[in-house]
């Protein structure tokens, strides 16, 4: 097992939480409620929490917002979020949109996303958030579904909107935020922002409200609308300090798409509410581009995915010695579990580990990290949140001793749970077993409580008689100097039952070949295990993902087993 220990020199500063296991212990979350502004008991507005407070401190003219497009950038203070979010919900009242309507947000990461997403919360309507990658089938979908009354969009953006207008009897109002539109059902934006007021009485939302909502796709049927509610930034809030150690002097950025719930949950919610100053940048993936952004607006503290990190590492290795990135004290990663080789390299690089850690769209909040006070095993997720239950269960909801693989658990009741599958109540109960939220993840917890994933429930692969997590073997390929990433799924095989195949996807200049097939299932044989290496390889120019960077292996073998590839609108390509 490789570990990176904590010593003084990778840590640039003293962590918010200095002692994991006595934090763990004193923890609880009717203390961490005391951090957040309540109305009344039961009563909190996340948007409130997000930006509202700090008008009453020293933080009013705090940058909260670093925004850069690609040939423009500008500066949003919390005063600035404050105003222009209560004119937007100013707007939305003007429309008759009152709480409990679904307004959804068609957007790049423009800043009106943000102002907008605030101004709904505002008002005790619910935020809906869509990838502006999104065709009109997963438009129509969610529009659909949610009946969302109103939609936040661009110019160019409406226009695929309109494709399924027609299907959307509930929709009454398409906003532009970039064009002086005057159709019949279409919104003005600049021009409504211009007149409306700057003072709004913000909806004093219940904490069980539901606040905002995301779809998720599975491998059959529509999507589904995970609803989260106002109580979730208690999670946010915490998480925010404890795992990504925000501090008052801090800048932060996410590069998560708040069509993703890490763009919500820490590109908004909990970032501000620790009055953090953000940066968003709107443009395409670039290494020079996110370098200079780091170097240029000093990042202290860097929350991305690991496929990012991949592509980071697959670039010219000298680019990186161009910019000062001495800033950077923190860097985390989240979206499919982080390999070993990536954590090298960021030391090497930056001279400080990335943290791996783990959680999912319907639990709202990081539920188990890697943390700046503890000791990194690398390839684990680390240990659950203070406040967080989490267990190695069987089929029938038994705890699994340690070094077990089974079910990935959860104790049902933290802040940021999902509280219900929109208008589906039979997909929520599928969650639960007994008194657990079942994951869908496979994992085991080793004798010193650190959690380690093996697979998806359903991608483990049976092989001989032996069952292999794809990860690990995915893990031992990015580790060969010629491949940037790789897919593993087991491939019916009639004598071992199942055969593991990877799909591989060289670094550039490397020319695919069979012997080099051969080298790789060496290299997996060598570096694995006798029996987990593949037998089948097959190059790749790119490979399935989901817009949070994570590998949709159902898609691979669907596509080789000659299958209905199920629902594909939250995938980034496929």
């Amino acid at each position: 097992m490789e570990i990176i220990k904590k010593t003084k020199k990778l840590l640039k500063e003293k962590p918010n939480m200095l002692d994991y296991e006595k934090t763990r212990r004193a923890f609880s979350w009717k203390k961490a409620e005391k951090e957040l502004g309540w109305f009344s008991p039961g009563h909190i507005n996340a948007a409130y929490n997000a930006v509202d407070k700090h008008i009453k401190t020293w933080r009013k003219n705090k940058v909260a917002l670093y925004w850069e497009g690609d040939d423009k950038r500008k500066e949003y203070s919390f005063l600035d979020l404050y105003t222009l979010s209560n004119k937007f919900a100013n707007v939305l009242k003007k429309l008759g949109i009152k709480k409990g309507d679904r307004v959804f947000l068609f957007l790049p990461r423009v800043p009106q996303l943000y102002i907008a997403f605030l101004g709904i919360l505002k008002t005790g309507a619910i935020a809906g958030t869509m990838f502006s990658a999104f065709g009109p089938a997963g438009i129509q979908d969610r529009l659909g579904d949610s009946e969302a009354v109103a939609v936040v969009t661009t110019k160019e953006l409406k226009k695929r909107i309109y494709k399924v207008k027609k299907d959307l009897p509930k929709l009454k109002y398409i906003i532009v935020v970039d064009e002086e539109t005057k159709k019949r059902g279409e919104v003005n934006y600049k021009k409504e922002m211009m007149t409306a007021d700057e003072n709004f009485k913000i909806c004093k939302t219940k904490a069980t409200d539901h606040a905002f909502m995301l779809y998720t796709s599975g491998t059959t049927g529509k999507p589904k609308g995970v609803m989260h509610i106002h109580r979730a930034i208690v999670q946010e809030h915490m998480t925010m300090k404890l795992v990504l150690d925000i501090k008052d002097k801090d800048v932060y950025w996410c590069t998560a798409d708040p069509g993703w719930v890490t763009g919500v949950a820490y590109g908004i919610l909990g970032s501000w509410s620790n009055g953090a100053s953000t940066v968003v940048y709107s443009g395409r993936f670039n290494p020079e581009k996110w370098y200079s952004i780091i170097e240029k607006y000093h990042v202290t503290v860097w929350y991305t995915a690991p496929t990012a990190v991949r592509m980071l590492m697959a670039s010219n290795g000298k680019l990186v010695k161009k910019y000062d990135l001495s800033s950077l004290r923190h860097i985390a990663s989240v979206g499919e579990p982080l390999n070993p080789e990536p954590i090298r390299w960021s030391l090497k690089t930056f001279g400080i580990p990335f943290h791996d850690n783990w959680w999912q769209t319907e639990a709202g909040g990081i539920m188990i990290a890697n943390y700046p006070c503890m000791d990194i095993r690398l390839g684990s997720m680390g240990k659950p949140v203070p406040g967080v239950e989490a267990a190695i269960i069987d089929e029938k909801g038994r705890k699994l001793s340690a070094g077990k693989e089974g079910i990935l658990a959860i104790k049902p009741g933290w802040p940021s749970m999902m509280q219900t599958i929109w208008k589906n109540k039979k997909k929520y109960n599928s969650y639960f077993l007994g008194k657990w939220y079942i994951s869908g993840d496979r994992a085991y917890k080793d004798k010193d409580g650190y959690f380690w994933f093996v697979a998806r429930d359903d991608d483990v692969i049976k092989t001989s008689g032996e069952r292999v997590g794809p990860f690990e073997v995915e893990s031992a390929l990015v580790e060969h100097p010629a491949v940037v990433e790789a897919g593993v799924i087991g491939k019916p095989d009639p004598i071992r039952g199942e055969i593991i195949k990877a799909f591989v996807k060289l670094k550039k200049g490397v020319r695919p070949s069979e012997r080099l097939k051969k080298e790789l299932s060496n290299f997996v044989k060598k570096h694995l295990a006798g029996h987990a290496y593949p037998r089948e390889i097959e190059f790749v120019d790119k490979l399935p993902k989901t817009r949070s960077g994570k590998i949709v292996r159902r898609v691979l073998k669907a596509k080789e087993l000659g299958e209905k590839i199920g629902d594909t609108s939250s995938l980034m390509e496929y």
